[in-house]
């Protein structure tokens, strides 16, 4: 008689790889699901993180501390020359000696659009200006230098490819430019402010 024998083990084999798939399917939601939420937390921070900012309510500015001011956007970051320190920090002020709110000229002001970190937090910090395309024709931009405060108002926006340096270019006027990468990336074009000083604020 032809006897068969059976494989006990085979059930706990059964189980163990079902429980792997299971651990790997539920692992991969897991990252996905979180890469999700790094990718749109600057979406919904304008509703949950970042809330608009009144200017009048902010505290005088400091003789060491340069910031720029979106109110509508709620940006308020700091601005330095030092390159990429600058850009991780918050802003980069290129080129200082072709232009700043007092001498005039191009004060040129750029930041990152998006840049994903390890957090969502994290990430809407270093990607200040990912809501630069709600900014609108008449929008104020404040911009604390030098301990003082100056009031400038957005009177032109527009696109430029990737390769269109001149809006780093010297002016004889007192304008504010300010640029970012499209969403796209800096192989898609920038976005690109511009506004023109009204004044200083004063207290």
């Amino acid at each position: 008689m032809l006897r068969i024998q059976e494989n006990h083990h085979l059930p706990r084999l059964v189980r163990w790889k079902n429980l792997s798939i299971t651990i790997l399917a539920v692992g991969c939601l897991f990252i996905g699901g979180y890469l999700l939420l790094l990718v749109s937390a600057p979406l919904v921070a304008p509703y949950v993180y970042t809330k608009p900012i009144d200017v009048k309510s902010l505290p005088k500015p400091q003789i060491t501390d340069n910031r720029i001011i979106i109110g509508k956007i709620g940006v308020n970051i700091p601005y330095g020359t030092d390159g990429k320190l600058s850009l991780d920090r918050g802003a980069w002020w290129r080129y200082p000696e072709r232009g700043n709110p007092i001498d005039g000229g191009n004060f040129i002001i750029a930041a990152h659009r998006f840049s994903i970190q390890p957090t969502p937090r994290s990430t809407i910090e270093k990607s200040p200006f990912y809501n630069i395309d709600k900014l609108t024709l008449g929008d104020d931009i404040v911009v604390d230098y030098k301990g003082k405060r100056y009031d400038y108002r957005i009177t032109k926006i527009f696109d430029v490819r990737p390769n269109q340096v001149e809006i780093e270019a010297k002016t004889n006027d007192n304008r504010l430019t300010l640029y970012s990468c499209e969403l796209g990336g800096a192989e898609a074009g920038r976005v690109v402010i511009i506004a023109e000083r009204k004044g200083e604020v004063l207290e």
